[in-house]
């Protein structure tokens, strides 16, 4: 299976634009610019969407392994914040924070210790090169 995306851009650094589109057109010919990266401008940005990535696959991850473990997943809702450090221009770390309602079976340990399963084990996850902290919130 592959999935696609495509970029274009136009001019320099600072001043020029560009536009992303995703395969499924859910993202489509959507502007990106320095001012959507680096500063606050209309559009979106490469390290917005990664962090979108992941708050989608561990989520979705998270709400697997509970089904695996023989319990019935409710709300689930992730918070993805990526640090970029603006010297280096590098990113230096994503922090997922996940809320849940109780679920029934599973006790607060039990929850985070599959959350932590998600974490690591998420698609995203495994493809980032960078430190990935977790915060739960549960019951």
């Amino acid at each position: 299976m592959k999935r696609t995306a495509k970029a274009h851009w136009n001019g320099n650094l600072t001043t020029g634009n560009g536009v992303i589109s995703t395969q499924s057109t859910v993202l489509n010919n959507t502007q990106y610019s320095f001012k959507t990266r680096f500063q606050d401008g209309i559009g979106t940005n490469p390290e917005e969407l990664i962090a979108a990535a992941h708050a989608g696959c561990f989520t979705m991850a998270v709400g697997a392994a509970l089904t695996q473990a023989g319990f019935t997943p409710n709300d689930l809702d992730t918070d993805a914040i990526l640090d970029l450090d603006m010297a280096n221009l590098s990113i230096t770390g994503i922090h997922l924070s996940l809320k849940a309602e109780s679920i029934d079976g599973v006790d607060g340990a039990t929850f985070k210790d599959i959350a932590e399963g998600a974490k690591a084990n998420c698609i995203v996850s495994k493809a980032l090169n960078v430190p990935i902290t977790l915060e739960v919130v549960y019951g």
